[in-house]
């Protein structure tokens, strides 16, 4: 107990995670025969309170209950399966994502983005080693990576997220782990391969660098995740009218998960001088932000149709730090809340 209060007092008080955080971790404890209403009274938590995925929590609840969980399921595996809980929820996001990216590259970009919806845990970062790409998991209290909770949870999550997105397989070739090696290395193995080092400055997998330019697969354009026409038809108006407005829209729609969208990003995508962007617009009568707020705002009514995703993954897709800018934009934009909005 000692430790966990050591850690503890390492934890900045402004760290938090949301909801669907804890609830991964209670749904795997439970699989493995853990009582829920014990593991939620021991940890603080109510039932109610989780079943609002927007609502954060202390990250000091996030590593309790990872403890507690482990002890109660016996299943020192356990971030394992909740790597897979997280991996099968986020199938609808992850169908969204891939239709804004075209190669393994692409999706790379996105992965610290994705993180961030979790809560203040960490975050990924890509690097090269000779012919191998390494996504390395850097955890915000350090002394998490001496346990293999958090490890196990974020690469395992990673491994089968990428290993779904491309029509070709992109296998981990390497996995380091920043803990000491478990006496059972079973479920590390069929899940990471047998190339597996413990004891390392960072948990990472590896990749073969030639997976970069893989294309991803690609959605049909003609329906989108839930059937409808999400992208294919969201600035058909536009590029009848103007072509070169459709296709900075159509820049900004693919950039917009990555987080801040500016214009000299746009304009070096599109070839153009920052100048030559503002000229082209002043003409048209309307300026940078302007058209990414029309951007952001089309999309969000277009992403609150699908009632599978949630405020947070929206925010995501429109590039928001976290789920109250967002609310706060689109109230300005349509007089209410993304939530009402989706009731009415």
């Amino acid at each position: 107990m000692a430790s966990n209060t050591a850690a503890e007092q390492q934890i900045n008080p402004n760290w938090s995670v949301f909801a669907p955080a804890l609830v991964a971790i209670l749904q795997a404890a439970e699989k493995d025969g853990a009582n829920q209403q014990r593991l939620l009274r021991d940890s603080g938590l109510q039932q109610s309170q989780l079943s609002i995925p927007e609502r954060r929590f202390p990250v000091v609840n996030y590593y309790k209950l990872y403890q507690l969980a482990a002890e109660a399921s016996g299943n020192p595996d356990i971030g394992l399966s909740v790597g897979r809980i997280i991996y099968l929820k986020g199938l609808n996001l992850q169908l969204y994502t891939c239709s804004l990216c075209k190669s393994f590259r692409d999706y790379l970009n996105l992965i610290p983005s994705t993180l961030k919806m979790r809560g203040d845990m960490g975050e990924t970062t890509a690097h090269r080693e000779g012919n191998l790409v390494e996504l390395r998991w850097e955890p915000l209290l350090k002394s998490s990576g001496l346990k293999r909770f958090c490890s196990d949870e974020v690469l395992s999550a990673s491994a089968a997220i990428i290993n779904s997105l491309c029509v070709r397989p992109v296998p981990v070739v390497k996995a380091n782990f920043s803990y000491s090696q478990p006496k059972d290395t079973i479920q590390l193995e069929a899940i990471f391969g047998r190339n597996i080092a413990y004891n390392q400055p960072y948990s990472s997998l590896f990749f073969d660098s030639g997976a970069l330019d893989f294309q991803l697969l690609k959605q049909d354009y003609q329906q989108g995740p839930d059937l409808t026409k999400p992208f294919s038809e969201l600035f058909e108006n536009d590029q009848a009218i103007d072509e070169f407005l459709a296709n900075l829209k159509s820049f900004m729609m693919r950039r917009l998960p990555e987080g801040e969208v500016s214009i000299d990003k746009l304009a070096s995508l599109m070839n153009i001088s920052r100048r030559t962007l503002q000229r082209r617009l002043s003409d048209r009568g309307t300026n940078f932000l302007q058209v990414l707020q029309e951007v952001r705002s089309r999309m969000a009514l277009r992403y609150l149709s699908d009632n599978r995703l949630g405020i947070t993954e929206i925010a995501f897709l429109l590039g928001y730090a976290d789920q109250g800018s967002f609310s706060s934009a689109f109230k300005s934009w349509h007089g209410m809340s993304p939530r009402d909005y989706r009731r009415k």
